[in-house]
C-alpha cells in the first residue's frame, strides 16, 4: 500500500502540476528523486524513536522485511533537499510544495490502508460505539478507536480542501503550510488515542513534533500574509 500510495501520489501531484501551469515533467523528476531522501528520513526517525532495540539490534535497522517508517521524518529531509533539487531544475520552491500537497496526501490516504491492514499505527482498546474490532502488530485483537481509519479519513478532508482552496492562496507554499497545519493539529489529538506501549519514544516525537510543525506553519503564514 506504501507503494502504491507513492504511485497515485505522484500522478495527482502531476495532475496538480499541470492545473497549476508549473512544468509537469520537472515537477514529476523532482518528486521522484524526493522519494528517495523521504524514505531514508522516515526510516530513520523511526529507528531513532525505537533506539533502545536497534542499537542492540543494529543489521535490522534497514531490514525491508520489517516495517517502521515515521511520516514526520521526511518531511525535514524532503524540504532541505529540494533547495538545491528544485534549483537545479528550475522550479519555485513555494509553487513545487503546493503541489506536492497533493501528492502526500492522497499517498497518506493510501498508506494508512496498508497500515489498518498491517495493525500497525493503531488505536488504544476502547469500550465506545466507535472503536471497531481491529489487531494491532503482534495480533492481538481488541476493539480499538480506527486511529488509522480516521487518519486516512482526515487526509481525504484536507485533500477536498485543498482542491478547492488551490489556487486561491495569497502567496506560493500557503496552501502547503495550510494543510500542514491542519495535519499536524488532526495530529495531536489522534495521537493521544494511539497505543503507545508506556506513552513511549514514538507518542513523544510524534507530539512534539506536531507541535513543531503547527508553531512553523502558523509562524510562516503570518510573516508572508504580513509581507
Amino acid at each position: 500500500m506504501l507503494y502504491v500510495g507513492l504511485v497515485v501520489g505522484v500522478i495527482a501531484g502531476n495532475y496538480a502540476a499541470h492545473t497549476a501551469g508549473l512544468d509537469p515533467l520537472r515537477v514529476y523528476i523532482a518528486t521522484i528523486l524526493l522519494i528517495i531522501p523521504a524514505l531514508i528520513g522516515a526510516r530513520l526517525l523511526f529507528v531513532a524513536s525505537e533506539w533502545r532495540y536497534y542499537r542492540r539490534n543494529p543489521r535490522l535497522i534497514w531490514n525491508r522485511t520489517q516495517g517502521g517508517f515515521m511520516m514526520y521524518g521526511a518531511v525535514p529531509v524532503m524540504l532541505l533537499c529540494s533547495i538545491p533539487l528544485l534549483r537545479a531544475v528550475h522550479v519555485g520552491f513555494g509553487a513545487f510544495w503546493d503541489v506536492s500537497t497533493f501528492t502526500i496526501l492522497v499517498g497518506m490516504i493510501f498508506t494508512r490502508v496498508g497500515c489498518l491492514l498491517n495493525g500497525c499505527c493503531g488505536g488504544r482498546p476502547t469500550g465506545g460505539w466507535f472503536g471497531i474490532r481491529l489487531p494491532d502488530t503482534r495480533g492481538v485483537w481488541h476493539k480499538r478507536v480506527p486511529t488509522q481509519v480516521l487518519e486516512a479519513a482526515s487526509a481525504a478532508v484536507l485533500l477536498m480542501v485543498a482542491t478547492v482552496v488551490g489556487g486561491r492562496t495569497p502567496f506560493p507554499g500557503a496552501l502547503f503550510l495550510l494543510i500542514m497545519l491542519s495535519y499536524a493539529s488532526a495530529r495531536l489529538v489522534l495521537e493521544l488515542v494511539r497505543e503507545h506501549a508506556n506513552r513511549g519514544r514514538q507518542f513523544r516525537v510524534a507530539y512534539a513534533l506536531s507541535v513543531i510543525f503547527v508553531v512553523t506553519s502558523i509562524s510562516l503564514l503570518a510573516a508572508n500574509w504580513r509581507s
